[in-house]
């Protein structure tokens, strides 16, 4: 079942073990066939060196598992929340990744302060709110999600590919899960930069608009320029 999704969510899972995102089992990535309603996820605390495509678990939109031996990962519904908010999305990654981590922690968002931010993140990575005593004890995980939900309700999730869940860490997501993988990896870099950036100069207050948009726009929608075309 599903067996060309499995493949690319295990090598999703797998590139964040080798761009150093992730200690032990701390991280998992998922990927979605929309045409089916079907999302294959990495299963909960699995060694990545012992993984397989055939131990990715299959899960419909509602949580119900369709596939696999195994029990889907702790943070499942937060990915099949944000699948369901996010119809563009085809991958969700979520890691512990160090720097991503400490804004996420320090309930900081992570300003545009160059252009490398720009080329991915059409403005701030944004944070959520913390979630309430309330949330945390009922539906944890899916609070989550829905956490990441309100936060994006007047951003552009394909624009802003990445999020910091407060006092918890990072998600992001791209069109498979590959792509979010990638961007995982990016969003830690952005952060590494950023912390480096206010450690020298506490009072940067980041690029342009105009250097923004010229280098988010390079790369991004009809007009842009980046790369050999098709």
């Amino acid at each position: 079942m599903l067996d060309a999704l499995k493949t690319q969510v295990l090598e999703a899972n797998l590139e964040l073990v080798r761009r150093g995102l992730v200690l032990c089992t701390f991280g998992n990535a998922s990927g979605i066939d929309r045409e089916r309603g079907l999302v294959a996820i990495k299963p909960s605390g699995v060694p990545y060196d012992n993984l397989t495509s055939d131990d990715m678990v299959i899960s419909d939109l509602s949580g119900v598992v369709m596939g696999g031996r195994l029990k889907p990962s702790s943070d499942l519904d937060t990915h099949l929340e944000l699948y369901r908010a996010f119809p563009a999305i085809g991958g969700v990654v979520h890691t512990h990744s160090e720097f991503a981590t400490a804004w996420a922690q320090a309930g900081r968002e992570i300003p545009a302060y160059g252009t490398t931010h720009a080329d991915y993140f059409y403005g701030p990575v944004p944070v959520t709110q913390e979630l309430t005593a309330e949330e945390v004890g009922d539906d944890y995980v899916l609070n989550t999600g829905k956490a990441i939900v309100r936060r994006f309700r007047n951003l552009d999730p394909m624009a802003v590919p990445g999020v910091l869940v407060a006092g918890h860490a990072p998600f992001a997501w791209g069109k498979d899960a590959m792509e979010a993988a990638y961007h995982a990896v990016v969003l830690e870099s952005v952060a590494r930069m950023a912390f480096y950036t206010v450690t020298l100069n506490p009072e940067c207050g980041g690029i342009s608009q105009a250097l923004l948009d010229r280098h988010h726009f390079r790369k991004h929608g009809a007009k842009a320029t980046y790369g050999q075309g098709s």
